[in-house]
Order: structure tokens, then sequence, then C-alpha cells
């Protein structure tokens, strides 16, 4: 889903059932996502967090994952290279259980790094909605600002911010100026 819509609890709130069942956890994210927490912690824009261990390429978790692990989480999965649907498959035939949480768009509406392949080769994908900050209807894409503005189609895809820089938006009022 679009930011502000609960991905990470969601993800937070999976991991914490998980621990309660006593299945060992490991908990991966891109080195990039230092907000909140910092790198060594998947935080939700409400304040909920857990450990995980920042990483610069999809291989470097199987270099990181413990032999016990039975569940893997990867937040901000779309910042990944496509090695991570590889992965992902690969910790999903060991018997491992492997939840997802990232961006199915980017700020123009389209698809976003490898999060469709992710999506269609998942068991179980669950979209979540944020609320529109302009009409308060359903809110299922990302809107990125500059200086109040709606940023350009040709803007960079990635800039890690929050509330500063993304709100989320309908599809009606999800605006992407091009030339």
């Amino acid at each position: 889903g679009s930011m502000f819509c609960g991905k990470t609890e969601e993800l937070i709130r999976r991991l914490r059932r998980a621990t309660i069942a006593k299945q060992k956890v490991q908990v991966f994210k891109p080195i990039i996502d230092d907000r909140y927490g910092g790198v060594t912690k998947v935080t939700s824009h409400a304040g909920s967090e857990f450990d995980a261990i920042p990483v610069n390429r999809s291989d470097e978790i199987l270099d990181k994952l413990a032999e016990d692990t039975t569940v893997v989480a990867i937040d901000e999965a779309q910042f990944f290279d496509e090695g991570v649907v590889d992965l992902v498959n690969d910790l999903a035939e060991r018997g491992i259980r492997v939840i997802l949480a990232g961006l199915d768009m980017d700020f123009r509406g389209e698809p976003f790094g490898p999060m469709p392949k992710l999506m269609t080769q998942a068991e179980v994908v669950e979209k979540l909605h944020a609320i529109c900050m302009v009409c308060g209807d359903l809110g299922s894409r990302t809107q990125r600002l500059v200086n109040g503005a709606p940023a350009h189609y040709n803007d960079p895809i990635v800039i890690v911010g929050a509330e500063e820089l993304y709100e989320a938006r309908c599809r009606k009022h999800h605006i992407v100026p091009r030339d």
C-alpha cells in the first residue's frame, strides 16, 4: 500500500505474534532507511518498533540469516534489488515464513522496484489503505510534495522521508505533473 497506511505497524504486529509463539524471527531492512529509530530498528510512523538488521543488498540477508530462523521479515522491500525475489522464493521453499512490507507504487503511481513480482508470487497479499489527506477517502497512492506542491514526474524516484515530503492521496487527488 501507500505511505501512512500502516504497513510497518502491521509487520510489527505479526512479528510480535510470531515471537509470542516462540518462533525465531529475523528482521531486515534497507540501510538507506534511517528514519525514526535509526538503521537498527524497523519503526512505524506511529512509533512501534522492532529490532532489525540493516543491509545494502538482498544477498546480504542470506549471509546474515541464523540457522534456526523460522520467520524472516523484510521492511521497505521496494528499495531492494531484483535479487530479493529469488531470495524470498528460496526462503519460502526452505519452509521459512517470509513477511514483506513495502510500497507497491512509487510517488508517480507506477509499480515500485521488485514489488510487482513479489506480490504476484506471494501466497497472500494484503493491500492496506491510508486516508486521503485532501478528501478523507481511501488513500491508495503516495503524493510527494516539494515546497508544498506535487513533485514532477521526472524527479528522482527514491527520496527517503516521511510527513515532511509525502502524504497519502486517493486516485482523484494524486497529482504528478509532466512536461
